[in-house]
């Protein structure tokens, strides 16, 4: 790799910019495949620097091979600028790299939401990067398309049958095969999907003309990550756990109140068709060259936010580390990764890291908040080890949460050029002191170079022995596991229900089945609590559950804390505005 960080942070280059010219260096597929032990036809190529991995080949061949290291990447309570969890990933696997270490990472896919919004693509940042950056940031291989579709589909299935019912008689459904499912129009539960941040079609009205057009009826939209198949995605463990899940998602419910499922609707199988390739992850490297599977994009304040059990499973074969990510600090993703992802994959990890900035801390001590798009208040530029010194309870708050689950708990100071001396130091004794490992890396300006202290410390940490312990069983009653994560991971004083909640919440208990689903919490990701205005580490806070949601194909009951919308708004200042082509030489410029 002849890419210099000294020619490029320096000189204030965008991450585009680096990601152009760490391209020109990358390693070809095949390459990098055969490096990290793939054989030629596990292998399907996309272009010159993308593939899919045939993983059952893979995991069928490597079956008596020993897994590598298991380190998950999470973080404290994150500004709305983020904190950098992608890029600390990237970093310390470049890290390790440099040490002459067999690593890999896996990520989650973009959303085309957040990546034409505010957010960017999470692709990583400055020398610590995801490559090739574009088509990461596009697309990939098209598996959200593939889930797009697949979502899409059962809806189509579901109101032309909705329409059919409607307008003929139980002998002309009998000709064509069909019995009548007296859907109930007021609970559908199903929606369609597209993956941007479209506000305007949260709500809609469908089936609006004749009787040719559709059954008319209020319908919605969300987000594509946020589709129960994005979830199915990241934890099925091949193709018939795949059908089975999919022919378990419930679409609407009939007149008595029996599930409609995709199975009921006949297009379970059709749904996994389109599904089928998404199975397989996609292999990509970092900007250093080391292997990096992307697959599956669920965020982690409205869906489990983790990247796939198959992705995870596969890595841990192809080398002796593997670094994998949660979405949003330890009290969303992390608490995901240990109490649903670990339980179903069955896989142990040896080290988690809580990455941490002074920006974050000064926030959550009482320094304005940051907002995207607008110059930083003063106080982030300014020394102030006072603000830093308020804003550590949230750090070990996290800290603690890794603790619970028995692993060891490495901090990251993701360092900032605008951080003192002082408050760096302040920070490290705080959390040593805490219990924690301490690293501070300059991966964003320096890539591996500026990883090697962090991936050393995770190394070590590595070989410690741990203790990894689930925070419920899935016996428990689903009040008991609410009030556990509400009380022991969030920090809240009492859990409240609103009615319909307490109602839905009792019907899932008292179902045989779904009592023993796992407990996927929907919650901001900006607070502890359920008030993203509320930083730091709120006392005596009442968490409330407004709804609770179903999600039969991936085994989650889904309490909804909050006024969380599952089809997220696109801002004022939106990312697309500074995306272009260069009409001479097709290049992308302004993706970050």
């Amino acid at each position: 790799m002849t890419i210099k960080w000294q020619d490029f942070t320096l000189k204030g280059a965008k991450d585009y910019e680096i990601a152009e010219a760490a391209e020109k260096h990358l390693v070809k597929i095949n390459e990098l495949a055969e490096k990290i032990g793939l054989l030629e036809d596990e292998v399907f190529r996309y272009g010159h620097f993308v593939a899919k991995v045939d993983y059952l080949k893979v995991l069928e061949r490597l079956k008596d091979k020993p897994n590598g290291k298991y380190i998950d990447v999470t973080a404290l309570t994150p500004t709305p600028l983020g904190e950098g969890k992608s890029t600390t990933t990237m970093g310390l696997v470049q890290g390790m790299g440099r040490l002459g270490l067999k690593v890999t990472a896996a990520i989650r896919q973009p959303s085309g939401g957040p990546t034409m919004n505010i957010k960017g693509s999470a692709a990583g940042g400055g020398m610590s990067q995801c490559l090739p950056l574009t088509p990461f940031s596009l697309g990939l291989t098209g598996d959200i398309n593939a889930i797009m579709n697949a979502h899409n589909l059962g809806m189509v299935a579901l109101n032309s049958r909705m329409q059919h019912e409607e307008n003929n008689s139980d002998k002309f459904l009998k000709s064509r095969g069909l019995k009548r499912l007296n859907i109930d129009p007021y609970r559908v539960e199903f929606g369609f999907v597209m993956d941007f941040a479209a506000q305007c079609l949260r709500n809609i009205l469908i089936g609006m003309g004749g009787i040719s057009d559709g059954f008319l009826m209020q319908s919605k939209f969300g987000i594509a990550v946020s589709s129960e198949l994005m979830a199915i995605l990241a934890l099925a463990q091949d193709v018939a756990d795949l059908r089975r899940r999919i022919g378990q998602i419930i679409l609407a419910y009939d007149r008595a109140g029996r599930r409609i499922t995709a199975e009921d609707l006949e297009v379970a199988g059709a749904m996994t068709a389109w599904m089928l390739e998404a199975l397989n992850p996609n292999l990509l490297q970092t900007i250093e060259g080391q292997p990096c599977f992307v697959h599956a994009g669920p965020f982690a304040n409205i869906a489990i936010g983790q990247s796939s059990i198959i992705a995870d499973r596969l890595a841990l074969k192809l080398s002796d580390y593997h670094v994998t990510e949660s979405g949003f600090a330890a009290d969303i993703g992390f608490e995901k990764f240990w109490n649903l992802k670990c339980r179903y994959s069955g896989l142990i990890p040896n080290a988690a890291v809580v990455v941490a900035t002074v920006r974050a801390l000064k926030c959550h001590g009482g320094a304005p908040v940051p907002k995207p798009g607008n110059p930083l208040p003063e106080e982030y530029s300014k020394p102030n080890v006072g603000l830093v010194e308020k804003g550590l309870e949230n750090l070990l708050h996290h800290v603690g949460i890794v603790k619970k689950s028995g692993i060891s708990p490495v901090v990251c100071i993701n360092a900032f050029v605008t951080d003192t001396k002082e408050e760096i130091a302040t920070v490290r004794r705080a959390c040593e002191n805490a219990g924690a490992k301490v690293a501070v890396s300059d991966h964003w300006l320096k890539g591996g170079e500026g990883a090697l202290e962090l991936a050393q410390v995770v190394q070590e940490a590595c070989e410690e022995k741990t203790n990894f312990k689930l925070l419920y069983e899935l016996s428990m009653p689903f009040k008991e596991r609410i009030e556990l994560v509400a009380k022991e991971i969030y920090g809240a004083e009492t859990v409240e229900y609103l009615p319909e909640a307490e109602k839905k919440l009792a019907l899932y208990q008292h179902d045989s089945k779904i009592s023993k689903f796992g407990l996927c919490m929907v919650k901001t990701h900006l607070s502890l609590s359920g008030d993203p205005n509320l930083k730091g580490v709120p006392k005596g806070f009442r968490l409330n559950i407004r709804d609770v949601l179903i999600y039969a194909g991936a085994e989650f009951v889904v309490p909804v804390v909050g006024s969380i919308s599952l089809m997220p708004g696109t801002a004022s200042n939106p990312a697309y505005r500074r995306i272009d082509v260069d009409t001479k030489t097709g290049k992308i410029t302004g993706l970050f």
